[in-house]
């Protein structure tokens, strides 16, 4: 019964030292998806499904939780949103090439269709997220707008 108190005594005084480090916030100053909005030219309807559904993992500019300063879940989003952000980050989209925005809106069509994205454990804790079978429509269909537009090499209008 010892060795199980001080292993619980251990966890403790770790995890109370977590406490005092944080990881970095992705917090940015600005219109942090400016090129992308220009370029791509969503709908208000699906600017807001984009804003309230992707843009706080897939940007530099993320809505943090009040669950966020709690140390381990703290290092947990910040590793969550630095794995989305080198999959799509919309904040980055004038960096991308013609042929890789045209991919990244296949992956976001194939992602919605198959209820891949938004995550689930995402739309738990944040119910404007989840997507109506409306809303993944719209995204799917400025999404494929927009992809092919790409692969013609044209800016979408």
């Amino acid at each position: 019964m010892k060795i199980v108190k001080k292993i619980a005594v251990i966890l403790l005084l770790v995890l109370l030292a977590m406490q005092f480090y944080r990881p970095v916030k992705n917090l940015s100053q600005g219109n942090h998806s400016v090129t992308f909005i220009t370029e791509t030219n969503p709908s208000v309807r699906v600017r807001e499904i984009l804003e309230n559904a992707c843009y706080d993992c897939h940007s530099n500019n993320t809505r943090y939780p009040w669950y966020n300063t709690i140390a381990p879940v703290s290092f947990w989003l910040s590793n969550h949103i630095d794995d989305a952000k080198e999959e799509l980050n919309f904040s980055i989209w004038g960096d991308y090439s013609t042929q890789k925005k045209s991919h990244k809106l296949e992956e976001v069509i194939e992602l919605i269709e198959n209820d891949e994205m938004p995550l689930k454990p995402y739309t738990w804790m944040h119910s404007e997220a989840k997507l109506t079978t409306e809303e993944k429509q719209a995204v799917i269909a400025w999404a494929k707008r927009s992809r092919t537009l790409y692969q013609l090499n044209q800016q979408p209008r």
